[in-house]
């Protein structure tokens, strides 16, 4: 045992372990200040409570069996299935909210204490890794969920008319977006729906295919889609404490409105009439709305769905392409997101990508230089939009490509870095010429 905590790597994931615990606690004592539930009091209130997400439970639990043999998978699935089916007669016979999870969150909880009192060694370590990559997804939910509550409730304002301001030099694409969507009907906008809805559950379909030999080998990869999932979760919703905004439909539509009924929005114009430039001022918001717009997580999300992907068979790859258009449709296309938001979200989460992808394979001289200009570009879209958003409205030919141009070199040092990072192929050596025979 004292052998196994002198390891660097235990002591690494001790530590990782710790620190996710004392976020989630800080998190609950914060939320708690706000009379809310935390993360880890409605994860615990769905063991017997109706779930609000079951198909995410469901897809946790699948991120789990990638450790298990076929067998042990059907008994698991079997089991998540029979107690769903037990918790959903007994809701049908109390008049209650009808809903499934409870099965899958009670498998993986079954399968961490089989870990600890059935199996030894690797075999426990392996499972636990499973168990915990299952959990963490869902509790990265949930600590989503929490963080949005905080915005909501410690900001009192937001800074939507400067990023709205400074969205004119991109010819205000939510607004351009959200009529072409509003002309799609019921069809486009209910397909939207669903895609901006499950994006989680499309990252687990990608993280599958990544981790689909761990069984066989008994390892999990260096780097996979899952790892800058939870990342993008974590980091992102602290910038909105810093940088507090609702979006357009909110702040420029009937998106929300107070608890007495009273309308927070500046003006109900989007999105058909593109509010008239005035010099922006932070705008008072309800204590309801979360502020979570810059960056745009769920473009950031998507971004790193489509790159992990990319080496996936030919379906995988069309799906998280369509995935990745689909989402910027839908956060442009029902007025949850500025243009402005997504440029910050490409750059986040290319970052972040490379960031991590370094952990896995090394420190090199272009992986360095590529997150500090990607951190840096991200800061300066941030101080741009909150500074200089009169100048960016006024001259939109000169910021608009800028902000695009922008974007492009971290995507282009992204792809470039890329490429270093693949192993060359080394040529087979000739064989040695042999004398000729006189």
């Amino acid at each position: 045992m004292l052998a196994a905590l002198r390891r660097p790597r235990t002591i690494l994931w001790g530590i990782a372990g710790i620190s996710v615990l004392g976020f989630l606690i800080a998190l609950e004592i914060a939320a708690r200040h706000y009379g809310l539930p935390g993360p880890i009091s409605n994860q615990a209130q769905e063991v017997i409570f109706g779930p609000k997400s079951g198909p995410l439970l469901y897809a946790g639990m699948g991120l789990m069996m990638v450790v298990l043999t076929w067998r042990e998978r059907f008994i698991a699935a079997g089991a998540a299935v029979a107690i769903d089916i037990v918790f959903f007669l007994v809701r049908w016979a109390a008049d209650a909210r009808m809903t499934f999870g409870n099965g899958a969150l009670w498998v993986l909880l079954g399968c961490a204490v089989i870990a600890v009192t059935r199996r030894t060694g690797r075999e426990r370590a392996l499972l636990l890794k499973g168990v915990g990559l299952g959990l963490l997804l869902v509790a990265g939910r949930k600590t989503g969920d929490t963080w949005l509550l905080i915005t909501s409730k410690a900001l009192p304002t937001t800074l939507d008319r400067y990023v709205a301001t400074a969205d004119h030099a991109l010819g205000n694409p939510s607004w351009l977006m959200g009529r072409a969507v509003e002309a799609t009907g019921p069809v486009g906008a209910h397909i939207l729906d669903f895609v901006y809805a499950q994006l989680a559950v499309a990252a687990v379909v990608v993280a599958l295919y990544q981790l689909r030999n761990v069984a066989k080998e008994r390892r999990f990869p260096g780097h996979y889609l899952v790892r800058t999932f939870l990342v993008i979760g974590l980091v992102g919703p602290a910038i909105y404490m810093i940088f507090p905004v609702v979006g357009p439909v909110f702040a420029f539509g009937t998106g929300a409105f107070g608890t007495g009924g009273e309308h927070w929005a500046l003006a109900n114009v989007w999105p058909h009439t593109v509010p008239p430039l005035h010099a922006p001022q932070p705008m008072p918001y309800d204590d309801l709305t979360p502020r979570n717009c810059m960056p745009s997580l769920h473009t950031a999300w998507a971004v790193t769905i489509f790159i992990h992907s990319r080496k996936g068979p030919r379906f995988l790859r069309i799906a998280g392409t369509f995935w990745l258009i689909a989402t910027l449709t839908a956060t442009l296309g029902f007025g949850y997101h500025y243009g402005v938001d997504l440029i910050a979200g490409v750059v986040f989460a290319l970052t972040i990508e490379t960031a991590l992808r370094c952990l896995d394979r090394g420190w090199d001289r272009p992986a360095v230089a590529l997150v500090a200009y990607g951190t840096v570009v991200f800061a300066a879209l941030l101080t741009s939009y909150r500074y200089l958003p009169m100048e960016m409205a006024t001259h939109p030919w000169v910021f608009g490509p800028l902000l695009v141009l922008a974007m492009a070199s971290v995507v282009y040092g992204y792809v470039r870095v890329g490429r270093l990072w693949e192993p060359k192929a080394v040529p087979e050596p000739r064989p040695a010429p042999q004398p000729e025979l006189v």
